[in-house]
C-alpha cells in the first residue's frame, strides 16, 4: 500500500459507506437526481476524501481538522437519510443500513481524534 490512508480501518469503512449510499441512490427518482441524491452521494464521497488527504504529510492537528471535516460529511449522509425517509424514497432497510455504517464511522473517527490528540498533548 502506497498511501497511509488505506491502512485505515476508517477510511475503509468509509469507502464501503460510500458505495452503499451509491448504489442506493441510484433508486431515488429523477426529480431527485440534481438534488437529494447528488447531495447524498458528495457528503458520502467526502468522508472518505477528507480521511485519504488529511492522513498524508500532515500533523496531528492538520489531520484532526480534516477528521472533523468527514466527520460532518457523516452526519449530513444521515441528515439526508432522515429526509428520504421522509420524502419516502429510502426503504427501511436501506435506511437501517446506511445509519449502522454511519454510527460506527462516527465512532470510529471520534476514537481517533482522541488518538491523535493524545499523542499531539505528550
Amino acid at each position: 500500500m502506497a498511501f497511509k490512508f488505506e491502512k485505515l480501518r476508517v477510511w475503509q469503512k468509509a469507502l464501503e459507506l460510500s458505495a452503499l449510499v451509491h448504489n442506493v441512490s441510484r433508486e431515488f427518482p429523477k426529480e431527485e437526481l440534481f438534488i437529494l441524491t447528488s447531495q447524498i452521494k458528495r457528503a458520502a464521497d467526502s468522508v472518505n476524501l477528507n480521511i485519504a488527504e488529511g492522513s498524508t504529510g500532515q500533523s496531528n492537528k492538520e489531520f484532526i481538522k480534516f477528521l472533523r471535516y468527514s466527520l460532518r460529511s457523516n452526519i449530513e449522509v444521515v441528515s439526508c437519510i432522515f429526509i428520504a425517509k421522509e420524502r419516502e424514497i429510502i426503504s427501511e432497510e436501506n435506511f437501517n443500513k446506511i445509519y449502522e455504517m454511519s454510527e460506527e464511522i462516527l465512532a470510529m473517527i471520534t476514537a481517533l481524534i482522541k488518538k491523535l490528540d493524545n499523542e499531539q498533548q505528550q
